[in-house]
């Protein structure tokens, strides 16, 4: 349907269908990781999992980056169809109900539409107000202020109705616990760290360097490589006992460190140059993710470990939206400060900004351009310059600003407490998980 898709409010549409399946699959898919693993295995069938959630978002960038180049837009979406198949040919043949999904009463189940609704109200809500802000002049636009009262009103409504009502959507009350409390957190800006990574990467690479869409992409790909290859060893450290708040706190340090190195970037580093900082930020990826979800539930009841466990991913999803919705804002907004700064300096009163015209004037008359023609051009060329220069110093500052983010939240990795999880409580967790 989105491949067939005349116009763009249709496609939102059908993406909004796509969405309704997509955000069933992850919360299933680990209800089964419970039910077809044993206690031991658990932690490296987790990481293997997670492989997916990290390497996804890697390789979808080069494979559409791909697409686009060659081949019609509509394919990035029609590719999924035989992969959507396939998928559900084998989870009919091969994944069993377990005995208590057999003769279940549907209509005794409850769901809380409410909760629902005000849910993505005021989600919605913000993100649009963080991402369309910038370009609509932020209250002065009557519809931003509209959104504003909106996102205040349907987040309060949903808080009390979550906290109220006998089967909430989201059981926020297991925030209760400190360990998944702190978690949470951890996971916002994990999702954070992640998406507003792969937000700033690609621009930054094919706005300034000057990359294809396909090459941007395969400058991402050893470091999915890494992740896989770290992912099922992280899963076997936590089963041999190392406290998941340690490969945690490594994992932001490297994410960090991997902020403050993009920082540190020129307009003419080479290919060379990002391969390291990538590569550590594969790792960083992998050391967080299932360490994060296995602390999350550490410290609940058997019962609570599904919801505890939903919220987490919830949280991990809106760090994300949240992270590229800020960030759109941040470059936008620093982009315009950088540029009105630099262009302070082109003028005629400049002998270095006069020496630089000249040059491009005189090149241009050498091809056969008239004076008057290459003095036009010559002005905006060195006006393309200095907005090169303005974005070049507006994604410096965004990887700065993400790994100063990354620093400051290590301190509350003092409050997370070490604990484990004893088998007999995974085994009732499994019982809970649907």
């Amino acid at each position: 349907m989105c491949g067939n898709a005349h116009s763009l409010w249709e496609l939102v549409a059908y993406r909004f269908i796509q969405g309704i399946g997509g955000g069933a699959l992850l919360s299933t898919s680990q209800s089964i990781l419970f039910d077809t693993f044993e206690v031991s295995e658990r932690p490296t069938a987790s990481a293997i999992f997670g492989m997916g959630v990290i390497i996804g978002p890697t390789i979808g960038p080069t494979l559409g980056g791909y697409i686009v180049e060659n081949f019609h837009w509509s394919l990035i979406f029609d590719i999924n169809v035989p992969v959507g198949i396939i998928a559900a040919f084998l989870v009919f043949n091969y994944i069993d109900k377990q005995p208590h999904e057999y003769n279940i009463d549907r209509k005794a189940i409850k769901i809380d539409y409410i909760g629902i609704l005000t849910l993505m109200t005021w989600v919605g809500s913000l993100q649009y107000i963080l991402e369309k802000g910038q370009s609509e002049d932020w209250f002065q636009a009557k519809h931003i202020v509209v959104l504003t009262i909106v996102t205040f009103v349907s987040f309060i409504t949903f808080l009390w109705w979550e906290l109220t009502t006998d089967h909430p959507a989201i059981h926020l009350k297991v925030l209760k616990n400190r360990t998944l409390a702190i978690t949470t957190v951890l996971t916002f800006v994990m999702g954070m760290g992640i998406y507003c990574s792969m937000f700033v990467y690609p621009v930054w690479m094919q706005r300034v360097m000057g990359y294809t869409a396909v090459l941007t992409g395969e400058s991402l790909l050893p470091g999915a490589l890494l992740a896989a290859v770290a992912m099922p060893i992280v899963g076997k450290q936590i089963q041999r006992g190392v406290p998941p708040k340690y490969l945690i706190t490594a994992g932001f340090m490297m994410f960090a460190i991997f902020c403050f190195w993009m920082s540190s970037a020129s307009s003419e580093a080479g290919v060379a140059f990002f391969f390291w900082p990538l590569m550590l930020r594969g790792l960083g990826s992998a050391t967080l993710s299932v360490p994060l979800t296995n602390q999350a539930v550490s410290g609940l009841k058997p019962h609570e470990m599904p919801h505890g466990i939903a919220i987490n991913n919830m949280l991990r999803q809106l760090g994300g939206a949240f992270g590229i919705a800020y960030m759109n804002t941040y470059v936008a907004n620093n982009f315009a400060l950088h540029r009105d700064q630099l262009r302070t300096y082109v003028n005629a009163d400049n002998p270095t900004a006069m020496e630089r015209v000249n040059q491009y004037a005189n090149a241009l008359m050498a091809k056969g351009v008239n004076a008057i023609d290459a003095m036009k051009a010559a002005w905006g060329m060195l006006n393309n310059t200095v907005e090169k220069h303005a974005y070049i110093l507006t994604y410096l500052d965004a990887f700065r600003i993400v790994g100063i983010f990354f620093v400051c939240i290590l301190p509350i990795m003092f409050f997370v407490k070490k604990k484990s999880v004893s088998a007999a409580a995974m085994k009732e967790a499994a019982e809970h998980a649907h």
